[in-house]
């Protein structure tokens, strides 16, 4: 993973030295709350319902295992014991002194990590696959991208002050598991015909008020010219964009408003005349610029190994382990193990969703310890954060896969309902954030609650459920499958359904069924929907596709039927 050389380890240490003398200026009165605002925010610092929210950086998602350590550290002496890992890679603690943030940022700095632009109208963390490097369906390992991208957006003058907050997300594979398509710009990238890296690159995608999917706006970008074409881009959005509505501010707004066609052109025309200032043109990236960046991402010393079947393994584990939990090892293979590159190895997903006892993508400091020790142990000391938050060991022997299991048991890590209903996307929602309208974390644990066979789960297949506690849309409910947002009524909490989002290749935004519920209804409006999908589905028939074929009909009228007469006057 990439190294911290001297430049970065020097601006870090001085943004540390700068937020010191700035909190202490806030806390003796020299610097007011007005005027403190914006400097903690570039410092991903947030004053929540209850306490200040610290969000830290995790570039496009990679840790090594000397870094969760850090984070466990943090979370123990500065929080309350755990963090909460994100839909954006990062981890949010949320319970942090203002006095104290200083000395977190130096602990964080100490182990080449920071908070710097996960917070503020500026480029945010980006985003990419959590498999990249090992992913069997990569066409190319987008990480050295990914990090001459965050090196040439952090702190950038011109791009400090946006309209509006501004994510990228970058994908090197055939399956997109970034959710690309509604990111304000989506990166594509791919080689040609003769061989060579090239982006195709997506603009105006984004969830919140206004959820749309991105449009194609350039395809076949050499990757050399990223920046330019990336400045021309932010250029004409920080010309145009709407500084005057919080809630039309996001460049999808103004990719929607001029139409893709006339906003690429715009896009081409600003990036002309780039070309012709030399200064702008000795900003794009060169091969030696990539040679620096992408020795980091060189793969670890893997052994020659022989590749294992499922069956084979549970063959193996025949010998070792009992009846009971023969059943949970083989499903553990088929929910958390995903195919490797190289033969003999394979990457595991640790599932951060325990049935009922943890908020979704919440990790306890003890927790984190112990898959720091995994990682070293398994993975060459390194790990991923995934974007549906939960974690991967990305390079593990597949003959060491039962007692790695075995090992993660032990600390309630490897529940095998990856990509089943249970695993949700939730927010913090109310319980933590300021700004949302319900609490989102009783509504998931009342669902795992509800949902909490196994058996059963299995049967159901794959179903996305996403949980958002505001129109923000953190939680990404717009593209769940099954969409859960909280909403205020008149000082109530209610939750809007939506159904038919997606992610990934045949990304969707769901559509809302009608009428919000009360909290206390959720897990039987969910009950009624799942049972229409088993009582209507083929034969192995997803749940998305049994969704596009009947339409919203039927589920909506189980919902609204099984659940009693909804209120009067309560709509979505």
């Amino acid at each position: 993973m990439y190294k911290y050389d001297h430049i970065d380890q020097t601006l870090v240490d001085q943004r540390v030295i700068q937020f010191r003398d700035q909190v202490e200026r806030r806390l003796n009165g020299t610097l007011a709350e007005e005027e403190f605002r914006p400097l903690r925010l570039q410092n991903g610092l947030y004053h929540q319902r209850h306490a200040y929210m610290l969000r830290v950086a995790i570039p496009y998602g990679l840790l090594s295992a000397k870094q969760l350590r850090t984070l466990a550290f943090i979370a123990d002496k500065y929080d309350r014991g755990y963090g909460h890992f994100t839909t954006r890679q990062n981890i949010q603690f949320n319970w942090v002194e203002l006095e104290q943030t200083p000395d977190i940022l130096a602990e964080l700095a100490k182990v080449e990590m920071h908070a710097i632009q996960t917070s503020g109208n500026c480029i945010r963390n980006i985003t990419s696959d959590a498999f990249a490097g090992v992913a069997a369906d990569e066409y190319i390992d987008p990480r050295p991208i990914c990090e001459l991208l965050r090196q040439w957006s952090t702190l950038h003058p011109e791009f400090a002050h946006l309209p509006r907050k501004f994510k990228f997300a970058i994908n090197g594979a055939k399956q997109d598991r970034t959710v690309l398509l509604c990111h304000d710009v989506g990166i594509e990238l791919k080689k040609n015909a003769a061989g060579e890296l090239t982006a195709d690159i997506y603009a105006g995608g984004g969830m919140g008020r206004t959820p749309i999917l991105g449009s194609l706006i350039k395809q076949g970008l050499p990757w050399q010219v990223l920046p330019s074409y990336l400045t021309a881009l932010l250029r004409v959005y920080n010309r145009f964009g709407r500084r005057d509505n919080l809630y039309k501010a996001r460049i999808k707004i103004l990719v929607k408003a001029l139409g893709p066609e006339e906003f690429a052109r715009q896009v081409e025309g600003e990036w002309a005349q780039l070309h012709n200032d030399s200064k702008q043109s000795k900003d794009n990236f060169t091969q030696a610029e990539w040679e620096r960046v992408a020795k980091h991402f060189t793969r670890p010393n893997y052994k020659t190994l022989p590749a294992l079947s499922n069956v084979q393994l549970q063959t193996h584990a025949e010998t070792k382990i009992g009846c009971n939990e023969k059943i949970a090892f083989t499903r553990w293979l088929e929910r958390n193990v995903r195919p490797h590159q190289v033969p003999g190895y394979a990457s595991v997903i640790l599932s951060l969703k325990p049935h009922g006892t943890a908020a979704p993508g919440d990790a306890s400091s003890a927790q984190m310890n112990a898959i720091a020790d995994l990682t070293d142990q398994y993975s060459f000391g390194e790990l991923r954060v995934t974007h549906e938050q939960n974690l991967v060991l990305a390079d593990v022997e597949q003959a060491e896969l039962l007692n790695l299991w075995r090992a993660a048991k032990n600390y309630n890590l490897v529940l095998p309902n990856i990509g089943l209903l249970t695993d949700i996307i939730a927010c913090p929602g109310g319980d933590f954030c300021s700004l949302a309208n319900a609490k989102s974390l009783p509504i998931a644990k009342a669902i795992q609650e509800r949902f909490d066979d196994l058996d059963y789960l299995h049967d159901l297949g794959d179903i996305t459920l996403n949980i958002s506690g505001c129109i923000n849309s953190c939680g990404h409910h717009h593209v769940g499958n099954i969409g859960v947002l909280g909403v205020d009524k008149d000082g109530e909490e209610w939750y809007q359904i939506t159904l038919g989002g997606e992610q990934g290749n045949d990304a969707s935004i769901g559509k809302v069924i009608g009428p919000s519920f009360y909290a206390n209804e959720i897990p039987d409006v969910m009950t009624s929907l799942i049972n229409t999908y088993v009582e209507q589905r083929t034969s192995d028939e997803p749940f998305i596709e049994t969704y596009r074929r009947l339409g919203v009909t039927p589920f909506k009228e189980a919902a609204y039927k099984n659940n009693g007469k909804h209120p009067k006057g309560a709509t979505a």
